[in-house]
């Protein structure tokens, strides 16, 4: 079995509107990032700056309304050893009553950024519960390796 990064969160909102918040760019940078483009579609570009000094991208490789989202994730700083569209993010949306339980898997990353990895995830998750109950997650200040 290929190791993987896994976070789940419950958010309470809709799952359109979970959806909706990793489809839409200016929805996407009310919880993660400075600057996104994104085309939600097979194929379509995935890039999204995440606090203005790396920016991560890859492509859309499922795109299932409101219930799956799959993309290629990567970092385009010269030398990463996560180069663009070299692991895939694989998220599910399910409904749980007006609520929806979202399941982040994160597959192909070296072992050694895993730990990494899954802090970011958490964070800007944490960030997501926040804006899905339709409040502001603030300026984000990062998180701490």
């Amino acid at each position: 079995m290929t190791p993987e990064v896994v976070v789940e969160r419950r958010i309470n909102a809709s799952q359109a509107t979970v959806f909706s918040f990793f489809t839409d760019s200016a929805r996407w940078l009310s919880w993660m990032g400075v600057e996104a483009e994104l085309d939600p579609r097979p194929g379509g570009v995935f890039r999204m700056n995440v606090r203005g000094d790396d920016t991560a991208a890859g492509e859309f490789v499922i795109v299932e309304p409101h219930s799956r989202i799959v993309f290629t994730w990567g970092w385009e700083a010269e030398g990463s050893p996560v180069p663009p569209g070299s692991s895939t993010v694989d998220i599910t949306f399910e409904a749980d009553g007006a609520a929806t339980n979202l399941r982040l898997r994160h597959r192909g990353l070296p072992v050694e950024l895993f730990a990494a990895h899954g802090k970011g995830w958490n964070h800007y998750l944490d960030r997501l519960v926040i804006r899905g109950d339709g409040g502001d997650p603030g300026v984000d200040e990062g998180f701490t390796d």
